[in-house]
């Protein structure tokens, strides 16, 4: 059993708005969340694009190389920049240096991984990697060759270490976890994580264990619907007592890759009416890519919030999630955001399609209130209401 101690740092966001740079940075990196669930594509998440908080240290090689990275379920692949990597985004991170690792062992197999705002290209190596005290040795791993562009130049993390399932990982890679329980490494073959409210410390990610401390009120098991992301069915959401979004069912992700709950775009729609979130319209990205909705009159490369009264907050209704014959309430104090005073909606509108139907994504908003147990064992999700 491993707890990994989750860091909360400054969204990508807030460092740009305090260094002047965010909308020329927005207007030169247009970004398709949706982009990340398209089938047959292999992408990694990136967080919320700009709104990355939660990140976790491990070390690779021998002696140990430690990085930053963010653990996320929404992924399947393990890979940081190496030494190889001349791209800027590279200069300014730990960069991984197989010859002073003793355990390293070459491929000539190649990486590439895309993403909404370009891509990285990389080979595939095998090394002891240690993920809070766990020692998994021989574990494949991406060493970045290339990051264009910049957007990695400004993240605080220097890779992903993906958390589910083989049958999305980039060039048949076995993820992290699953070589942990194919060694016998953690005494149950599942993860559970805590995602701390507000600025408060004590988030983690722990390996092989569920912490009864945060499962008092019980825990409710939901069988996943797709063995890919963490994927499972819902059957409606509700306001006030009224459906108001996937009245005939639809899918949901949970992912604490993403930091808001990404809503397909009719429902997003309804929402900001219902709560009663300004916006002078909507029109789609430039792009015709889907996952971005826009207020009339700006710039439609740029994503953004809704926006909503600070004094109205304490007047809105519960969002109800019902999942699997059970209800998942998010109140108000958790979908709507502050910032500098304004308050926005912790939703964003994003189409994805699928077989299924609409997709939403339950990110952090959603994951802040509940302990989620990510359980391969039985390939269910488990969800316990967090006080």
């Amino acid at each position: 059993v491993r707890r990994v101690p989750l860091r909360k740092m400054k969204s990508l966001r807030q460092r740009l708005q305090e260094q002047g740079l965010l909308e020329s940075y927005l207007e030169q990196h247009p970004y398709n969340l949706a982009a990340k669930y398209f089938p047959g594509i292999a992408v990694e998440p990136l967080e919320n694009y700009m709104d990355d908080e939660y990140f976790g240290t491990i070390s690779i090689g021998t002696p140990p190389q430690e990085f930053t990275v963010v653990f996320d379920p929404g992924s399947s692949n393990l890979w940081v920049p190496s030494v190889f990597c001349s791209s800027p985004a590279c200069r300014n991170h730990n960069r991984f240096n197989p010859a002073q690792s003793a355990t390293f062992l070459s491929t000539n197999d190649t990486l590439f991984i895309a993403y909404g705002t370009g891509s990285m290209t990389g080979v595939l190596g095998y090394d002891t990697v240690n993920v809070a005290g766990i020692n998994v040795r021989n574990q494949i791993f991406g060493l970045a060759e290339t990051e264009p562009g910049d957007f990695f130049y400004y993240t605080p993390f220097d890779g992903i270490l993906g958390l589910a399932f083989p049958s999305i990982a980039s060039s048949g890679a076995t993820p992290v976890f699953d070589n942990m329980m194919m060694e016998n490494l953690v005494d149950r073959d599942l993860f559970s994580v805590y995602l701390s409210r507000d600025d408060r410390g004590g988030s983690f990610v722990l390996f092989g264990a569920i912490d009864p401390y945060y499962t008092t009120k019980g825990i409710s098991w939901i069988p996943l619907s797709a063995e890919t992301y963490w994927q499972i069915s819902m059957e409606s959401v509700s306001l006030n007592g009224s459906p108001v979004a996937c009245s005939s069912g639809c899918q949901a992700i949970v992912d604490t890759g993403t930091t808001l709950l990404a809503v397909p775009i009719r429902a997003f729609r309804s929402l900001m009416r219902r709560l009663g979130a300004s916006s002078s319209g909507e029109v789609r990205p430039r792009d015709g890519s889907p996952g971005r909705l826009i207020p009339a009159g700006t710039d439609a490369n740029l994503p953004c919030s809704p926006q909503i009264s600070c004094e109205a907050v304490s007047k809105l209704p519960d969002l109800i999630f019902h999942i699997h014959g059970e209800r998942f309430p998010v109140p108000p104090r958790a979908y709507v955001l502050r910032s500098n005073g304004y308050c926005t909606l912790g939703l964003q509108g994003m189409d994805v399609p699928t077989e299924e139907g609409e997709l939403w994504i339950l990110g952090d908003v959603f994951i802040r209130e509940y302990y989620v147990i990510f359980n391969r064992a039985n390939n269910k999700v488990g969800l316990s209401r967090l006080p």
